[in-house]
């Protein structure tokens, strides 16, 4: 009796492939690799060479990650054609418009079709629409590999939970939902997983039920901040101290902690718009997600009006003032400048003609001037008359308000806390939080 294919994988008489190697890819082919033969591919040779030197280029992992690890790093396709197993996580951004951009999806969907043979399994990690894998990827395998879906090959979708930066909610301890084109695939590709993530795995209905779950998780997450940021300009108004209100609120054991901020980055900033969309296609406007979207992607213009609106009202002129933006990245204590809101503000300040200047300790300058054509520098000046903390990273938590009042020209100026992380330090300078 031929074995299946997890246990041809368990017996190394078949290797997996890992078609992408960014946040989410590497971890889940460097945890594949501590049980199983690997083939790491990714379509640059850049990355391809630090990893092959233990260096994550996402800066997330150590070089202690990639020991004892059975895993062939390559950008050769034809290395691929030694896989039976295969794991597309590439991103799934969106374009200018706001609609889902499936170039990156299909381009690596083409790259595995070309090296497809019959037995072989496919299944996306990619963040999606529901009816995206069984309406847009199975029908290009099928055209590009001249096989035959379920007959000739499998699919199975298991959406990623990396969170970047988290150290805590890692792939091993976090349930893994996992889905099949059948009761075969579907038991095959929970029990692969099943290899590397301790937490066990939730076995979806179908591939379009991990679809959804997935692009609700962070809908849902967008949904309630956008709620927190409409109150905090609320609240505003009224001159009430947000973290306040909700530190009062969340005594109550029902409350949801959210809190206001920037929602930016690969997932909470992007998902909802893929979910829109498909909505869209069934015929249905969606009004809360859309709403929320707005709120959330309005904030940096909103926090730099604010801050231009300060400036003015200490008396000086905008257009001769300069502000220092502390933190680039899309969230704490991460390199990723992707679809970074942090951008919004700076663009909005110079709009103003106001002067900016931008730090963070873990973004790398060259991408910021590639992706934005904004540059960072090393250190501060002491000339600023608005300072903008806009991430919350580790670094900056123990900085102490004489550090700010250093910064500032004759030692005073408006101090923006978008997180509010220094609401009971600043007692001198001009303060405003979200």
């Amino acid at each position: 009796m031929e074995k299946k294919i997890y246990q041809q994988l368990v017996d190394r008489e078949a290797s997996l492939a890992v078609i992408g190697l960014g946040y989410v890819g590497l971890p889940i082919a460097l945890e594949f690799a501590k049980k199983i033969n690997v083939i790491g591919f990714d379509i640059s040779q850049e990355r391809i060479e630090l990893m092959k030197q233990k260096i994550d280029p996402s800066n997330e992992l150590i070089s202690n990650d990639f020991e004892n690890c059975s895993i062939h790093f390559t950008s050769d396709l034809t290395a691929l054609k030694k896989a039976s197993f295969f794991i597309i996580a590439v991103p799934t951004p969106i374009d200018d418009a706001n609609l889902p951009d499936l170039k990156p999806l299909l381009a690596a969907t083409r790259t595995i079709s070309k090296v497809l043979k019959k037995g072989d399994y496919v299944v996306y990690e990619s963040t999606v629409y529901p009816g995206c894998t069984e309406e847009d990827c199975i029908p290009l395998i099928e055209e590009e590999s001249g096989l035959r879906f379920k007959e000739d090959f499998k699919v199975g979708y298991s959406p990623e939970r990396i969170n970047p930066g988290d150290k805590e909610h890692t792939l091993q301890n976090v349930v893994k939902v996992v889905s099949g084109c059948g009761d075969e695939s579907l038991q095959e590709i929970a029990l692969t997983y099943e290899l590397v993530v301790q937490a066990g795995v939730h076995r979806a209905t179908s591939i379009k039920v991990a679809e959804a779950a997935k692009i609700i998780e962070n809908t849902q997450r967008d949904v309630n901040i956008a709620l927190i940021n409409e109150l905090s300009i609320i609240f505003n108004k009224l001159k009430i101290n947000t973290f306040d209100v909700l530190e009062a609120a969340g005594t109550k054991w029902n409350f949801l902690k959210f809190s206001p901020g920037l929602v930016g980055g690969h997932c909470i900033g992007v998902d909802p718009y893929y979910l829109t969309h498909k909505a869209q296609q069934a015929g249905y406007h969606s009004r809360v997600i859309t709403s929320g979207r707005y709120v959330n992607d309005s904030m940096g213009f909103y926090i730099a009006k604010q801050t231009v609106k300060k400036v003015i009202a200490q008396g000086k002129h905008i257009q001769e003032a300069r502000a220092l933006i502390m933190g680039a990245t899309f969230k704490e204590d991460v390199s990723d400048i992707r679809n970074t809101k942090v951008i919004d503000i700076v663009t909005e300040l110079k709009s103003y003609q106001m002067a900016v200047d931008i730090v963070d300790p873990h973004a790398n300058s060259e991408e910021m001037e590639r992706e934005y054509g904004v540059s960072l520098i090393q250190q501060p000046s002491n000339n600023y008359d608005a300072i903008i903390v806009a991430v919350n990273h580790h670094a900056y938590l123990e900085l102490t308000e004489t550090y700010f009042k250093s910064l500032f020209k004759d030692g005073m100026g408006v101090f923006i806390d978008v997180k509010g992380i220094y609401k009971s330090k600043i007692k001198d300078l001009e303060y405003w939080s979200l």
